[in-house]
């Protein structure tokens, strides 16, 4: 996970279109979603890519804000909204209360508002600030998880709570801030606390009635991972109880791989598609192994949980290289061969094209800056080590890591694909960090981390930057610099427009070919969601975003709150002036033509 709050309180191309089959299978799109956003990818395969196309290159100049209003909690705003029958509905940080707005009237008035029971206790224990990554639609429901361990379904309609089931203990340092995916009557979810030692896992709900019907542990015994002798089939190891003897002395039992980034689903394939956190403690010499599967991604029957393959982007993670950013679900042609491709952006620094049928690796290459490998082996699927930059107690501080602990790119920031332009976008971060490992010691609730790892901003100035990317060639198509870490996720047309927002508070579009900007807008405090498009009532296109920084940068930004006397914190030494260029907020802005 993102955890610079424990870590500082603790240690100080060219355009074409696809082809009308090309997506079929891996979009999923639900018919008519392209005017709505019922999901929080908008599709099943996590493309964030939406056919609406009346803001395009040539009106995007034109775009400017025509409603906002303010959700009444300061922090950060990660997720986004859904936009369903004339419906936006949004979620906020603690205490999660979930907005219905009338897209139909002026001024988009209240429909109703769900203020659901949390318990204040999940604030303490989250690890990166109080964030909610957002809902689901499906079956006239509006479902969601809680910081507390609880998912709720609520009416679309009415905002009449239909189930509440608690998924996860808090007492344990579990808690929930991911979004949910609901396959056909099963609602996946996850918890986050790799930070607490806790024993990872995903569960299957029912979508009628809340109640659990499987869970699947992330590493352990087979048995508790659901993973059986003839249907899990890894693509580079073989043999039983990888999960339990690749950690050393017993160590996975506290070993954490949470699930808090984002979840995708082929219905060809019958796979949902998910990301397992770090390794815990951060000292990888208390776990000696693999650490399997921690910083992986793995593939599952959405029905029962059975596991089908899992492959492990950082083996051993010694760098806190969380892989629960999205994994994108498309069909490419690699090497000349069509491929039903997976695509991960890692907080390790390196883009990933698997075959999502089998988990082989397909390309590997950095998208920002890495000292920690010098490459990906494609045979073996394994990353090739600088021995200078392994970490542990025994081995000191060891300087230069790249990327930091904040990743290349942050998990909870997700990227998206044009299947016009055939080209991924996402933010990126430039930071490397000084990594001392120190020893930690488990107590059940209490953080189990032990690291002190300061940051250093990264070569050329720029400390993040929002980029295309080519994921069958694994090259960066284009580049547009930002002064301070990139960490909103991306959105993109069938107007080849690519929208992002900055830390600093600027919400932009910029030309999916090229880069280019087109627009920019000053929002009021910096963003970490993820902005979305929808077709409104008069039939226009709309562009909606949060504004509300928060994640890491609640603490590492300094002092940002003004309603409390007492927060005049200095900010972290490598980001110093972003207090002076952006407050905590708590909106949602709508842009149109």
């Amino acid at each position: 996970m993102r955890r610079a709050f424990l870590i500082a309180l603790l240690s100080l191309g060219v355009a074409t279109n696809a082809s009308d089959g090309e997506f079929a299978a891996s979009r999923e799109r639900p018919q008519g979603s392209d005017g709505q956003w019922t999901m929080p990818g908008q599709d099943f395969a996590a493309t964030r890519y939406s056919a609406l196309a009346e803001i395009n290159t040539q009106t995007a100049v034109r775009l400017h804000p025509l409603w906002t209003f303010s959700t009444g909690v300061l922090g950060g705003h990660e997720g986004q909204p859904l936009v369903v029958n004339n419906t936006m509905y949004v979620v906020t940080p603690w205490p999660n209360v979930l907005y219905a707005f009338d897209l139909t009237k002026d001024g988009y008035p209240l429909r109703w508002k769900y203020r659901p029971d949390v318990s204040a206790n999940s604030i303490g224990m989250s690890c990166c600030d109080s964030v909610n990554r957002g809902a689901f639609f499906a079956d006239g429901k509006i479902v969601y998880n809680l910081l507390d361990g609880h998912t709720v379904a609520v009416d679309a309609t009415s905002g009449r709570e239909i189930w509440k089931t608690q998924i996860a203990d808090v007492g344990s340092g579990e808690t929930t801030t991911m979004a949910p995916l609901v396959v056909k009557d099963r609602v996946i979810v996850g918890a986050s606390g790799g930070e607490f030692g806790i024993y990872g896992w995903v569960k299957g709900l029912d979508l009628r009635t809340g109640r659990i019907v499987w869970t699947a542990h992330n590493l352990g015994s087979d048995a508790d991972m659901l993973a059986g002798p003839g249907s899990f089939k890894p693509p580079y190891e073989s043999g039983a109880e990888l999960g339990t003897r690749s950690w050393g002395n017993g160590s996975w039992k506290v070993g954490g791989a949470p699930v808090w980034g984002w979840i995708s689903y082929d219905s060809a394939l019958d796979l949902i598609y998910y990301g397992t956190g770090n390794a815990s403690p951060y000292d990888p010499e208390q776990r000696v192994g693999d650490n399997k599967w921690s910083a992986s991604v793995l593939a599952r029957r959405p029905e029962d949980g059975s596991l089908v393959w899992a492959y492990q982007f950082t083996p051993h993670d010694s760098w806190d290289y969380d892989a629960t950013g999205a994994m994108i679900l498309v069909d490419l042609t690699v090497s000349g061969k069509p491929t039903r491709a997976l695509v991960h952006f890692d907080k390790n620094g390196f883009a990933y094209t698997l075959d999502r049928a089998t988990g082989r690796l397909l390309v590997a290459a950095p998208f920002a800056r890495v000292t920690w490998a010098s490459s990906v082996d494609l045979a073996t699927g394994r990353p090739v080590l600088d021995s200078t930059k392994q970490t542990g107690v025994s081995k000191g501080n060891i300087k230069d890591v790249c990327p930091s602990l904040e990743g290349g790119v942050s998990p909870s920031s997700p990227a998206a694909y044009s299947p016009r332009t055939r080209l991924f976008y996402t933010s990126t971060n430039n930071l490397c960090m000084d990594y001392e490992a120190t020893r930690a010691t488990y107590l059940k609730g209490t953080p189990y981390i032990g690291v002190k790892s300061p940051y250093v901003p990264g070569p050329g100035g720029n400390l993040g930057a929002f980029i295309a990317w080519d994921a069958t060639k694994g090259a960066k198509v284009w580049e547009d610099k930002e002064p301070y870490p990139s960490w909103s996720g991306a959105l993109v047309t069938a107007g080849d427009v690519v929208f992002y927002g900055t830390l600093d508070g600027w919400f932009k579009s910029v030309d999916a070919k090229t880069g280019k900007l087109l627009s920019k807008f000053k929002i009021g405090s910096g963003v970490v969601g993820n902005p979305i498009t929808y077709r409104g009532p008069d039939g226009r296109q709309y562009v909606a975003v949060y504004a509300g920084i928060g994640g890491d940068w609640a603490l590492l930004a300094g002092d940002t709150r003004s309603d409390d006397p007492a927060d005049v914190r200095l900010p972290a030494d490598f980001i110093k002036d972003i207090a002076r260029r952006t407050s905590q907020g708590g909106m949602v802005w709508v842009f149109g033509l």
